[in-house]
């Protein structure tokens, strides 16, 4: 009977114990109120102002949902102008409902995991002797390097994105606004 009672102790220790664990692990996870109080409620998919393009492509490849979530994530954000350098239909090939495939794509290779501000990324190239790999939620890979104080972003064919709006803090993420359309290899 007391060895009982000792496994039954045991159990419920370790149940209590692991409660905690998962409740420390949901607390670490929270955003800090600095962090909520600087972003307010406003999310990615709220944030993106003037990037009706960027949004619409959102919307289409059904992403502005995931832009509405928890996160945290790091979307560099195409301005409109830069989506007009798009070669001629290409954009509103993209929005077909046959190719959102391509579309979440492209739109996922301009997203990072995690929130990563631009001072990050600053460090990261000089630590990586002038340039960094940053790795997209889409599985590509982006290089990022300075021009002067500029952050460059390049793509596997070589397009260059410099960073024009830095460090705009939403309460799931960071936006960064860029210059050019990235594309997937």
């Amino acid at each position: 009977m007391t060895s009982h009672k000792f496994a039954t102790g045991v159990a419920l220790a370790a149940l209590l114990g692991l409660g905690a664990c998962e409740r420390a692990k949901e607390e670490a996870a929270a955003p800090t109120n600095e962090a909520k109080e600087a972003a307010g409620d406003s999310t990615i998919a709220k944030g993106l102002g003037d990037a009706t393009k960027f949004s619409a492509a959102a919307k289409a490849a059904g992403m502005d949902l995931t832009l509405n979530g928890p996160g945290p994530y790091t979307v560099l954000v195409p301005t409109d102008a830069a989506f007009d350098k798009m070669p001629a239909g290409a954009l509103d090939t993209l929005m077909k409902p046959e190719a959102r495939a391509e579309l979440t794509g492209v739109l996922s290779y301009h997203i990072l995991p995690g929130a990563i501000l631009t001072s990050d990324i600053a460090k990261a190239i000089e630590t990586g002797g002038g340039k960094a790999q940053l790795q997209t939620m889409g599985g590509g890979t982006l290089t990022a390097t300075k021009d002067g104080d500029a952050i460059v972003l390049s793509d596997s064919a070589g397009t260059k994105a410099r960073v024009v709006g830095a460090d705009d803090k939403r309460s799931n993420g960071v936006i960064d606004t860029i210059d050019a359309v990235l594309m997937p290899s």
